[in-house]
């Protein structure tokens, strides 16, 4: 495989009439240098300068070959300008859907200090945990929950291993007892969530391979995870919510995570975009603020 700095080897020195001087400019030793050369040369099968103590020339193969180097170089020069021009354009507006409860309660704080380090960005928030189509609306960014909806999208992973935990206020258990089973849920009232004209009310659970599937009830059922979190706060009844949403509350003991052996279903998070071309500097750096304050979060004593 050709490596760039090959390539800008051989363009140097072709340039500079000398090895050394390419090497002096590409800030590598001539050793390094010679070693390039060699495996262009190697890799083409074919001579590309003539060599002696004093002199350094290129052949007619080489001749041929710089100035494709040279235009690869360019192409790959003009790409680089390509995604400063996204990250400058990206400084102007970023339209960006959250999630209700993870939003409201941690991400919308999080920004402050993103923006404190790209001054030059202003942020539209759209909170709300019915997926924005950001194929119509002015949306650039989507961060959501699970599976994706649209597999067209482009999902970039923020927290890939967060998953559902269970979950009561203290008030709550003590008034009504704690579950020791998945399936002692069905005697309990659950807070569930809506997404869309479907209801969340089959919870399944792992553990060692073993699956449990529960479908829950309880008369408390709202589109918005915020309500269903202060529900379950408020002593309303048992949650089955994001660890990256409760986090809080459980370090807090505003919440007691239940059945703690058995593993909830995976709730990864996602940045979600409509195209790659929109995956510019600033949106990686964006991904991976998130994706280090989302670590943080999960590693508070709570989950």
């Amino acid at each position: 495989m050709t490596h760039l700095r090959d390539l800008e080897v051989l363009v140097q020195a072709a340039e500079r009439g000398s090895l050394s001087a390419a090497a002096r400019r590409l800030e590598i030793t001539p050793a390094a240098a010679s070693m390039a050369l060699r495996r262009l040369e190697d890799a083409l099968g074919v001579p590309l300068f003539l060599r002696s103590t004093r002199s350094l020339r290129l052949t007619e193969a080489g001749q041929i070959y710089l100035e494709h180097c040279r235009q690869a170089l360019q192409l790959l020069a003009d790409g680089r300008d390509a995604l400063l021009t996204g990250q400058a354009a990206l400084r102007g507006t970023l339209h960006l859907s959250l999630p209700s409860d993870l939003g409201r309660n941690a991400v919308q704080a999080w920004l402050d200090d993103f923006l404190a380090a790209h001054p030059q960005l202003n942020l539209r928030l759209l909170l709300s945990d019915r997926l924005a189509d950001i194929y119509r609306q002015p949306v650039d960014l989507a961060l959501r929950y699970g599976s994706l909806p649209d597999s067209a999208l482009i999902a970039l992973p923020v927290a890939p291993d967060n998953q559902r935990l269970l979950c009561a206020a203290p008030e709550w258990l003590a008034r009504h007892g704690t579950p020791r089973h998945p399936q002692d849920l069905a005697g309990h009232e659950c807070l569930c969530f809506l997404l869309g004209d479907a209801v969340h009310d089959h919870w399944r659970f792992f553990r060692d391979g073993e699956v449990q599937r529960v479908q829950v009830s309880g008369p408390r059922v709202a589109d918005d995870g915020d309500a269903v979190r202060r529900w379950a706060v408020a002593g309303r009844g048992i949650a089955y919510k994001s660890a990256l949403d409760v986090a809080d509350d459980l370090a807090a003991g505003r919440l007691v995570r239940l059945l703690p052996d058995w593993r909830g279903e995976p709730a990864p998070l996602h940045l979600l975009c409509a195209d790659r071309r929109q995956i510019s500097p600033l949106v990686q750096a964006l991904r991976a603020f998130l994706a280090e304050r989302c670590r943080q979060r999960l590693a508070s004593p709570g989950p």
